[in-house]
């Protein structure tokens, strides 16, 4: 039974390209539900020159100082003492200052576009709304959506009322945390990756007109072409016999340094992202994120490999952990793993069926769990 029409605001954060790509998503189910969905980023919400400043900095951090990246996780990410699991180590709450400098604009935007929710799609922004709930600035309910599967302490407030996550091993990590409701409702990924691919007969005859033979494998650097020595990757695939197919994102000068390679090609921002993977064999991910699941959802595997610092590492570690994914340790292991994978054979058929399970719940159901908090 469909709930009468709401107004939910969702907050992202264009922080690379997939959260925005999940709110994106997520508008477009509000609306097929009959519900009407605002968006608005996170960083546009700070004072003047301070969202910009930070996506800089985080993005150069990632892409050129990786030590440094790995040592904020560790001190703001990272579980610390807590309560349980392990002996002396457990998941606890986040906090996050910069949150504050976002409080009035939001209240603001709540104040004039009155929603019924408003849904954070990025761990700032539950830090944000966590807190304006806990003190009561914040009237109506807050539920957040947890893109993450290894889910760090900035997600966690115990202000939100709801935490919606891709796997039940993820919201079960929320409830323990913070005692606090928690749902398994799946990825949100674009319609059309879970449907046929009508491009990829095209991008077969490209790949086979590049390097007639050789299986393509594409390797993921997200929107802002960040990895970890993706070059030398690049050049192993290609030694052993594959086509790697680089997914530069935004990148122009990663995409013609790879491009030099006469067996690699090389490419910038596609459109056409569900074609493209439905012709690979195989994904090389390096950050668990939402290119990960665009590829399980279009039936390909995925390998994860030198995964970006932090919250990339451990979301690849978490992915292979459930089996949903590989984790290749080192470059040996990662020419195995692909040998397996890339050919027909049992293990290859094993893991396309997890990723594919991941996706069967009714796609109306995050719509569903979010129209329902607004009544509870």
């Amino acid at each position: 039974m469909r709930l009468p029409s709401q107004r939910f605001l969702v907050v992202s954060a264009s922080m690379g390209a997939g959260h925005d790509a999940v709110a994106a998503e997520l508008v477009r189910r509000l609306e097929h539900e009959g519900h009407r969905a605002d968006r608005v980023d996170v960083l546009d919400l700070l004072p003047a020159g301070v969202g910009p400043g930070l996506r800089v900095f985080y993005r150069t951090a990632v892409r050129r100082a990786p030590v440094v990246y790995a040592g904020i996780y560790r001190a703001f990410f990272q579980p610390g003492p807590g309560p349980a699991p392990g002996p002396g180590r457990g998941p606890r709450p986040g906090t996050a200052p910069l949150a504050a400098l976002a409080e009035a604009r939001l209240l603001a935007l709540t104040e004039r576009l009155r929603p019924a929710a408003v849904v954070p799609v990025f761990h700032l922004a539950a830090q944000l709304t966590g807190r304006l709930r806990a003190r009561g600035r914040l009237t109506v309910p807050s539920a957040v959506v947890v893109t993450d599967f290894a889910v760090h302490r900035q997600w966690l407030h115990p202000g939100n009322d709801l935490h919606l996550c891709v796997t039940e091993d993820a919201a079960e990590h929320v409830r323990r945390s913070l005692g606090r409701p928690a749902l398994a409702t799946g990825p949100l990924v674009a319609e059309r990756f879970l449907g046929p691919a009508p491009g990829a007969a095209g991008w077969r005859r490209r790949f086979d007109a590049h390097a007639p033979g050789r299986p393509p494998v594409a390797l993921s650097a997200g929107a802002w072409g960040a990895g970890t020595r993706l070059a030398a990757t690049a050049r192993l695939l290609s030694a052993a016999g594959y086509l790697p197919v680089a997914l530069c994102g935004r990148d122009e000068r990663l995409r013609h340094r790879l491009s030099r390679w006469p067996r690699v090609m090389a490419l910038g921002w596609e459109p056409d992202l569900p074609g493209l993977l439905a012709a690979t064999r195989a994904l090389v991910d390096n950050a668990a994120g939402q290119t990960a699941l665009e590829a399980l959802a279009t039936g390909v595997p995925v390998v994860g490999y030198r995964p970006i610092p932090g919250h990339g590492r451990e979301g690849v570690r978490r992915m292979a952990a459930l089996g949903l994914t590989d984790h290749a340790a080192d470059s040996w292991e990662l020419l195995r793993l692909l040998d397996a994978l890339t050919a027909p054979s049992e293990p290859r058929e094993r893991r396309i069926a997890a990723g594919r399970r991941l996706f069967a719940s009714d796609p109306a159901d995050v719509t569903a769990r979010l129209a329902a908090v607004t009544s509870s």
